[in-house]
């Protein structure tokens, strides 16, 4: 059996982790800090390494790193209760073979140790060889609930190629937030990102808004107007609301997804444009075509790789996270010292949320300027 390394500075954790382990027979050692976890893998050689991320002064990822480079063959696993995309694409980034919410099932954690055993043995892929990234700041895509967590590693898988991507979900569920990482991740990330809603262009407008027009195209066009896709040249389209887009436009934008052309209103000729196109919705595309309201063969063209963003409601765990991230970012901002009590967290949790991560911004925002007594409590 292979041999695990666990580095959990949680007592009840870290013992109920290693005692299921060594039940099904593993030989595992383990350490309570990233000074210990380090000076193990200077001296010893592991299999498998199991680590929290959020240890001491140092994190997980300095045991990643530590580990690859005493064996890069080593499979880590990441282990957090809390998490953001950063971490995540930091973690896949450099190697790590998994990444697991807490808290998680212990067949859960079984499974990804044997899949990783799997790949040490040649039978499945192993992960990418690590890759130094920059320092980048927080976002709001903070998470720790499974269903996040995979987001995050499928975004760290698709964000370095050009695969056309369809973003799914309520408003206020953070899809725009989604392609911006999307982009920030991808060999594009030096060129534009450009935002387009949909929604809100008239039928009668989206074709040169996106395509260009020349002058004299319509009434009113008294000089050439340069499309959203060809701002965007080298650069990320998000194509927001796609489905409020009328059907004599679906044809055009489908043969600019198949060819990367574009002619502008008024204009002969046709260019290239090389520009990669994320869409994003509130609607139920699938059943758009099923009604006939939308053309399946764009929606298919869209939806290569589709990405489902969970309501609030959805990602109970997050709530606190989320709450307390508008905190302290609504105190650095209004200059305010407001705290976020336990009784307020669980008031926070019984809220439906239907507004998503947008309503509880606004409304932590709008606590922390009104509250009278420096604190976000049951009855603020």
């Amino acid at each position: 059996m292979s041999r695990l390394l666990v580095v959990e500075d949680d007592n009840s954790v870290r013992d109920t982790v290693v005692t299921f382990l060594e039940l099904e027979n593993y030989q595992v050692e383990a350490v309570a800090s990233t000074r210990e976890a380090l000076a193990r893998l200077h001296e010893s050689t592991y299999d498998i390494v199991l680590s929290d991320i959020y240890l001491d002064e140092r994190t997980g990822l300095d045991v990643l790193i530590a580990a690859k480079s005493a064996n890069p063959h080593c499979a880590v696993i990441l282990m957090t209760g809390r998490g953001t995309m950063e971490t995540v694409m930091r973690a896949t980034q450099n190697g790590a073979f998994d990444y697991i919410a807490k808290p998680f099932a212990l067949d859960r954690l079984l499974d990804t140790v044997r899949r990783a055993e799997e790949s040490l043995a040649g039978k499945i892929p192993e992960g990418d060889d690590e890759v130094e990234i920059e320092d980048i700041p927080d976002t709001e895509m903070i998470a720790s609930s499974p269903k996040m967590i995979e987001i995050y590693k499928l975004i760290s898988r698709i964000a370095p190629t050009d695969v056309t991507v369809l973003i799914e979900g309520e408003t206020g569920t953070g899809k725009e937030l989604i392609a911006r990482l999307i982009h920030r991740y991808s060999t594009r990330a030096e060129s534009p990102f450009v935002a387009v809603d949909c929604g809100a262009i008239a039928p009668t407008l989206i074709e040169s808004e996106l395509f260009g027009a020349l002058r004299g195209a319509y009434t009113g066009s008294d000089r050439d107007r340069v499309g959203y896709l060809e701002a965007a040249n080298h650069g990320t389209v998000l194509l927001d609301e796609i489905g409020e887009i009328d059907g004599a436009f679906q044809l055009k934008l489908l043969r600019f997804l198949q060819a990367k052309e574009i002619r502008p209103v008024g204009s002969p000729k046709s260019r290239q444009v090389d520009v990669r196109v994320l869409a994003a919705t509130n609607r139920d595309l699938q059943k758009m075509v099923n009604e006939g309201k939308f053309r399946e063969d764009l929606w298919y063209r869209m939806a290569t790789v589709p990405i489902k963003v969970p309501p609030v409601r959805e990602r109970h765990g997050d709530i606190p996270l989320l709450a307390q991230h508008f905190v302290d970012r609504s105190n650095s901002r209004f200059r305010t010292d407001v705290k976020l009590t336990e009784s307020g967290v669980r008031a926070l949790n019984e809220h439906t949320w239907p507004g998503n991560v947008r309503q509880i911004q606004h409304l932590i925002e709008r606590m922390c300027i009104l509250t009278s007594n420096g604190r976000i409590d049951e009855h603020a």
